[in-house]
């Protein structure tokens, strides 16, 4: 067990998170404690938790139009789902993990966090096929972007877009997986960088949205107007 020092939050942390702080503080006790316990994250992780995971994932929001539905695709300790729940709780988010011990991880960390918008589901992206859809997938140190895409794409809806955020090769990245993706579905895709003056450096993102095969030259759905959100944080 760590102790509350190494999880208080950043004075940088307040101005992001606002009044859902104490419910993003308590995910970060239980990512340094129960979560490194069962391997979910490494115990060097625990002093860059805000820095360098949980700001990090919660700029990803700007992207994220009010009351979309969202598929965190290979969750594992829940980054960025957990986080996005908290912060937005207008979302309807499921966290798609197939392994046991992660699931188990998440679904208490969903309890215990009083997300009523977050469900668990465990299973693997392309046994879910047909069966669930969502607006938006995210990703996280999952895999790389052609399989990626393999996964999260037959899981969008028309206009749909995969938001996986990624290191300082994403371009390059993107750039080898484009055909491949095209493949997958007619899609447009880009690289943006959000939470520029929040978190630094700014959270990298390859944003692949789903097109017609008619409007393939179409730009990316817009990010959501400033102000847009109805609410931050929950009622406890």
């Amino acid at each position: 067990m760590t102790s509350g020092a190494d999880t208080a939050p950043p004075a940088e942390a307040s101005a992001l998170f606002g009044c859902a702080l104490p419910v993003v503080t308590r995910y970060a006790e239980l990512l340094a404690s129960a979560g490194v316990e069962r391997g979910l994250i490494g115990p060097r992780e625990v002093p860059r938790l805000w820095e360098r995971h949980l700001m990090n994932c919660a700029v990803v929001e700007e992207l994220i139009p009010q009351d979309a539905e969202v598929i965190d695709i290979g969750s594992g300790a829940g980054l960025p789902g957990v986080v996005l729940g908290i912060l937005r709780p207008d979302l309807r988010i499921v966290l798609l993990e197939p392994l046991l011990r992660r699931t188990v991880f998440l679904r208490e960390c969903v309890e215990l966090l009083g997300l009523e918008n977050v469900t668990v589901r465990r299973g693997r992206a392309e046994d879910v096929k047909g069966e669930l859809e969502a607006d938006f997938i995210t990703a996280r140190a999952v895999a790389p972007l052609t399989r990626l895409g393999g996964w999260a794409l037959p899981l969008l809806r028309q206009g749909g877009s995969l938001l996986a955020l990624k290191g300082e090769q994403a371009a390059s990245e993107l750039e080898e997986a484009r055909a491949d993706l095209m493949k997958q579905r007619p899609c447009v895709a880009d690289v943006i960088r959000v939470g520029s003056g929040k978190v630094d450096p700014a959270t990298t993102v390859v944003r692949v949205t789903v097109t017609s095969k008619s409007d393939q030259t179409a730009p990316p759905r817009q990010h959501r107007a400033p102000g847009g959100r109805k609410k931050r944080g929950r009622k406890r």
